[in-house]
């Protein structure tokens, strides 16, 4: 990935390579980034995943989706969480509250307030749908990925059961 983030070591890390400031090294995979600095066009353009979580902060989260000709992500809610959607790649039809339609291109931006049903179905019966979108608090666990809709689905019942 093409991201880069200011990473953060514990007080009590060791330096790995004897220097003395821990923030010289190189990041390693348990340090936590504390900012998103990133080519984010090309990357939701180079994702071929349902839902990638990037990144994830206090009051936000940055997440790629990919959804495959005519896949939708169903009619969901979130109580507390406000979304905004970016479409990088293809054409979508947004549905709020199961009746008010919206349709959207490459280059549109929807926000949905919480508490608002929502779905986004790709209407596209050959391209895949490529976006990202900014969940306020996050929505998900830092790290999830999920290749397709039927594990994200999966994943979903576990964690909510």
């Amino acid at each position: 990935m093409e991201c880069v983030g200011h990473y953060e070591c514990a007080a009590d890390d060791p330096p790995a390579d004897g220097k003395e400031n821990p923030h010289e090294q190189e990041p390693e995979e348990t340090k936590a980034m504390t900012e998103y600095v990133g080519a984010i066009e090309k990357q939701t353009l180079q994702n071929v995943y349902f839902r990638q979580v990037l990144f994830t902060a206090r009051h936000s989260q940055l997440v790629l989706m990919c959804l495959q000709p005519g896949e939708e992500i169903g009619d969901e809610v979130h109580s507390n969480v406000d979304q905004f959607f970016r479409i990088e790649q293809g054409d979508a039809k947004f549905v709020f509250n199961e009746k008010e339609e919206r349709t959207v291109h490459q280059g549109d931006a929807v926000v949905v307030p919480a508490g608002t049903y929502h779905n986004v179905v790709n209407t596209s019966k050959t391209e895949m749908l490529k976006l990202y979108t900014i969940y306020s608090p996050p929505n998900h666990p830092d790290g999830t990925v999920h290749k397709t809709k039927a594990e994200a689905e999966a994943s979903e019942l576990i964690e909510h059961s």
